[in-house]
This record gives structure tokens, C-alpha cells and sequence, in this order.
């Protein structure tokens, strides 16, 4: 059983190879189940963790997780109540990339996997990169966005997945050591992305 996590420049089109790639493969490609998991280790909302991803590396965030203890906020919530803040987002990720890999058989997108997953055995990791252009066309495209704002969604993407990453410690994300396979998607197509994929996993 193998995992293969997806790594992207925001736009490159990681979600839609991933798609592609679950259909190929017969995998399970994970995205909101993540989202799900950590909403449930951590007794939160979906709509909480969707929006520590969005902010996480914030100042706002910073500043509300410096500033109330987790004892305060355990008072504060109650029993059975849950709280969530970075440190706790990162390792409950930690806890859920690790329980969903050992299930197998599936495909992980984005969050740091590449890193929690570095030794994980039967884990492929794949990076997709592509000029800025090439990536606001691919939103255009593929979410019927307007130049403007296909611009603005590709550098706020790119601003998380720093701050991201900043929050694992990690600044070296883009760097090919850390991949079985790099795509350049402004050379290749979805297709034959898929298919070096596969080919990759057969080998």
C-alpha cells in the first residue's frame, strides 16, 4: 500500500492531478478528510480548522495563542470542549497525516506532508511547480476566475503556504531533495503528470 502526498506552488494544479490521479490509482484523495479528522481530535468546528489553514502564521493568530494559555482556555471552554490554536494545529496534523498514511492507499495534499512523512515507508512525494503566469491561467481556467482576481488567490495562497511551512520551521519546501518527483506543470500536462506519477509508483 503506498501514500502519495502532493506538495504545490499555489496553482500549479495539485488538487485537480490529485483528482485525476485517486480516479487512475483507485486511492482516496484527501482533503476535506483531513480537515475532518482535525476538527475531531482537536473538539473544533471544520470551519475552525479551515480557518486556522487560512490564517495560520498570522499575526492575529500569534498573538491570540501567546496570550491565553491552554489551561485558560480549557476553564474557559469547558469539558468536552475543544480549542485551537497553531501549536495544536501542527500536532494534531502530525497525528492525523500519520493515521490516514497508515490506512494506505491514499493521497495527501499539501500541509507539510512531504515533511511529516519524510521516512514514512511507501510514501511518494511529489512537488508541482509552474511559472506565476502558467498558475493564474490555471485558476482562470479551471475556477472560471477573472484575471484579477485569479492574481490575488494565486499570491494569498502562496502567502499561507509560507507561513505554513514557517510554522514547521521549514523554509526549504521547494527544494527537490525532499521529493521523489518534481513536475513542472508549465511543460508538462495533467495527463502525462499523471502518468510519470504511476509510472513512478510501479517502479
Amino acid at each position: 500500500m503506498a501514500v502519495i502526498t502532493i506538495s504545490r506552488q499555489f496553482g500549479a494544479g495539485g488538487r485537480t492531478l490529485g483528482t485525476l490521479l485517486a480516479k487512475k490509482l483507485n486511492y482516496r484523495f484527501l482533503d476535506d478528510q483531513i480537515i475532518q479528522e482535525i476538527a475531531l481530535h482537536a473538539k473544533v468546528s471544520e470551519g475552525t480548522v479551515i480557518s486556522m489553514e487560512r490564517t495560520a502564521g498570522g499575526t492575529i493568530s500569534r498573538m491570540i495563542s501567546s496570550l491565553l494559555s491552554r489551561d485558560y482556555m480549557d476553564r474557559l471552554t469547558g469539558e468536552g470542549k475543544g480549542y485551537l490554536d497553531e501549536e495544536i494545529y501542527i500536532q494534531t496534523l502530525y497525528d492525523v497525516m500519520l493515521k490516514l498514511a497508515f490506512e494506505g492507499n491514499v493521497i495527501l495534499i499539501g500541509r507539510g506532508g512531504q515533511y511529516i512523512l519524510e521516512n514514512f515507508d511507501g510514501a511518494f512525494h511529489i512537488l508541482l511547480v509552474a511559472n506565476k503566469e502558467d498558475r493564474v491561467a490555471f485558476m482562470q481556467k479551471h475556477y472560471k476566475m477573472s484575471d484579477a482576481r485569479a492574481k490575488t488567490a494565486v499570491a494569498g495562497g502562496e502567502k499561507r503556504r509560507n507561513n505554513l511551512y514557517r510554522k514547521f520551521g521549514m523554509e526549504d519546501y521547494n527544494d527537490p531533495i525532499h521529493y521523489h518527483l518534481v513536475l513542472n506543470m508549465s511543460r508538462i500536462s495533467l495527463e502525462k503528470a499523471a502518468d510519470l506519477t504511476c509510472t513512478l509508483l510501479e517502479k
